[in-house]
């Protein structure tokens, strides 16, 4: 067998060849991240030995640093394997007491633990291009919580300018109510509009759901209003309003790339009621490759779901709490599908209600409730098989 130890960093990458007996075959050597550096690494890998599959290669896990050397290997059809960096240095450490830590003593140590073949998988090619959706489901997550954070300064800003108007609608965050505020961004300037406008604005922007009434009361809450009029305010209010409407917008195209690459994966997960594209997918995406995780327990345990524990001594802890750990994106899907599987699925919904009933905390119920839904999503995973509705 051959070994190939990659330190990845930026701009260059620092590589170490060696063979199952022992032997180096190229000691440590630097190669420029581009085509040209791939190329000269895959000749001299190419070079020990006609047969590909008898080469095993090892990346510390960089995050987008290692992304384009990955895939370059992987189309290349080398074994390729990810190592967690606390992995290999632990392992560094354990190799020699010396505090010796540079870039081709990382790439030396990396090889050596793809030798001693210490639990390792393979990344598959269905990982590498899984993270496309990862990508996408970690981009949504994010404009979502962006555009949380402009409605919270919403609320803000028509406090100051307009604080009658959040009791005469059911949320701020209307279509209706956005388009009153993107033309009147202020108590004043509604008072002042005039009636026949109002109510052909309310009209249109809330499909008829606002008539004439509701207009008259708007306007007279605005000319009683104590809101401020600061200019300033209102044209942050207007370009607030701008940019949750962008983002919404892009938040539906993303969501509409995510359903399309779903229902192309074809993943059972989605039978499974409560468990929409937006949870389904992100789940699918942070686990990846199932064949990664002998168990479900070790999908809890990367999701950070499992308890932690604590003994020393005669002392044992008898309250465990989450160890959340390993994928913060995983744990939240997990835990948010959760809740709804258990509205939707009558086998859930008893579950959890027997974990209430017990005393427990709804938190620490729905938890319970995930670590019983990771299991049915491993096995259906596994088999391929649709999940069941009980009655």
């Amino acid at each position: 067998m051959i070994f190939v130890g990659i330190d990845v960093a930026k701009d260059k990458h620092d590589c170490f060849i060696t063979n199952s007996d022992g032997e180096i075959l190229f000691d440590a050597f630097t190669i420029s991240n581009t085509l040209v550096g791939f190329e000269s690494l895959i000749q001299k890998i190419q070079s020990t030995t006609e047969d590909l599959s008898k080469v095993k290669v090892g990346l510390e896990a960089t995050g987008h640093y290692s992304y384009n050397l990955l895939g370059y290997l992987l189309d290349k059809g080398l074994p390729t394997y990810i190592i967690n960096p606390l992995h290999s240095n632990l392992y560094r450490k354990s190799l020699s007491l010396r505090q010796t830590k540079t870039d081709k003593v990382d790439a030396r140590v990396i090889a050596s633990m793809m030798m001693s073949d210490v639990n390792l998988k393979s990344y598959s090619d269905t990982s590498y291009h899984n993270e496309e959706l990862k990508s996408l489901t970690r981009y949504r997550f994010k404009t979502v919580a962006d555009r949380s954070k402009l409605k919270v300064s919403i609320k803000r800003l028509v406090t100051i300018l307009f604080p009658e108007l959040e009791h005469l609608v059911p949320t701020l965050h209307l279509a209706s109510v956005y388009a009153l505020l993107s033309e009147f961004p202020s108590a004043s300037a509604i008072a002042s509009s005039h009636l026949t406008h109002l109510i052909h604005l309310l009209e249109i922007s809330s499909r008829g759901h606002y008539s004439r009434d509701t207009a008259i009361l708007i306007r007279d809450a605005a000319r009683s209003s104590i809101g401020s009029n600061m200019p300033a305010k209102s044209l942050e209010l207007k370009h607030t309003i701008r940019h949750i409407q962008e983002l919404s917008s892009e938040i539906s195209e993303i969501e509409g790339i995510i359903e399309a690459m779903m229902d192309e994966i074809n993943s059972p997960i989605l039978s499974i009621p409560g468990i929409s594209y937006r949870m389904g997918a992100m789940i699918i995406a942070e686990i990846g490759d199932f064949s990664c995780f002998s168990s479900p327990d070790k999908i809890l345990a990367y999701a950070g779901l499992s308890p932690s524990t604590y003994q020393s001594g005669k002392f044992e802890s008898s309250y465990s709490h989450l160890e959340k750990r390993g994928s913060r994106y995983l744990r939240y899907a997990l835990f948010n599908a959760t809740k709804y599987v258990c509205i939707w699925d009558p086998t859930f919904s008893a579950y959890f209600a027997k974990k209430r009933a017990e005393g427990k905390h709804y938190n620490v119920a729905i938890s319970h409730a995930a670590k019983k839904l990771v299991r049915i999503i491993y096995h259906l995973e596994k088999t391929g098989q649709l999940y069941i509705k009980t009655a």
